[in-house]
């Protein structure tokens, strides 16, 4: 169902979109947790990339001495809540993977669900319940 121009449905979008791109970052670091030096990959959370979008002002550098603004990519980063590492170097915990992986499908059927209740409201006031 495409409802053009619906703040609440595109966010929803979003926020699929970027959960599916967690999966991928998080399956590969599973994939390669014997690879010797591998250092797991994760990305930016979700809200710190809309809010800076909602919020409709951007960070400025007023003094030499301060630190610049970046801009919200959503691209992996190395994972900074790894502690432990293998003898090989591998940086990779199965059962924090495991946790990450539970979250992000949690929250794929959240959003999911919501997606998909919203638009059954739209049908209902359009007339076509279904």
């Amino acid at each position: 169902m495409e409802l053009p121009g619906d703040p609440l449905l595109a966010l929803t979008e979003r926020r699929l979109g970027w959960l599916q791109s967690r999966q991928r970052v998080l399956a590969q670091n599973i994939a390669n947790a014997d690879t010797p030096g591998y250092q797991p990959q994760d990305l930016k959370d979700f809200s710190r990339l809309v809010s800076p979008r909602g919020a409709g002002v951007a960070l400025a550098q007023t003094q030499p001495a301060h630190l610049g603004g970046r801009g919200g990519e959503a691209g992996a980063r190395p994972d900074r809540s790894v502690t432990d590492r293998t003898p090989d170097g591998n940086a990779v915990s199965l059962d924090q993977q495991a946790v990450k992986m539970a979250e992000t499908d949690t929250a794929h059927a959240l959003a999911i669900n919501l997606y998909r209740r919203y638009a059954a409201m739209y049908r209902t006031a359009l007339g076509r319940a279904s």
